[in-house]
């Protein structure tokens, strides 16, 4: 199997093997010399969000589509990295940032969120994006009321 070829992902991700499949803009890559393409398209791009299958938290697109940055500094290893989980300083003279999860442009291997790379935050890509996430609030209003049974 080539690295361009894993229908096992279609399901779930766009990656640089089906990444032309329903593909409609004019503006798109054009992937028609892309070696041992799993289907045989012109163009090929992002695509809207929520076309493949969520993961287990209802998550769309969080492998594969675009690159996404991380709050990360980029490190060769993990070694002292934080144990709970919060995002990794930089230091010394790094100055790249985390990105993972593989893109529509890229081969196989890299749709999964253990793959990262480092890459340079004032770099602009047509495979690189961000996730806009929002953490809901709580009143203290409604905190009473739920504590009081309401």
């Amino acid at each position: 199997m080539s690295p361009n070829d894993a229908p096992v992902l279609d399901a779930i991700a766009w990656y640089g093997g089906n990444s032309g499949v329903g593909f409609e803009l004019d503006n798109g890559l054009d992937v028609s010399s892309f070696q041992e393409k799993q289907y045989d398209e012109k163009r090929a791009g992002t695509h809207p969000v929520a076309q493949k299958r969520a993961n287990p938290w209802g998550l769309h697109d969080m492998l594969g589509n675009v690159w996404e940055w991380c709050a990360d500094a980029w490190h060769n290893s993990y070694e002292d990295a934080p144990a709970d989980g919060a995002a990794r300083p930089g230091g010394g003279a790094a100055t790249d940032r985390v990105i993972r999860g593989g893109s529509w442009f890229y081969d196989a291997r890299g749709v999964r969120a253990a793959y990262r790379r480092g890459y340079d935050p004032a770099g602009r890509s047509g495979d690189l994006g961000f996730r806009c996430a929002r953490v809901q609030s709580v009143s203290q209003a409604t905190k009473r009321r739920r504590s009081a049974g309401r």
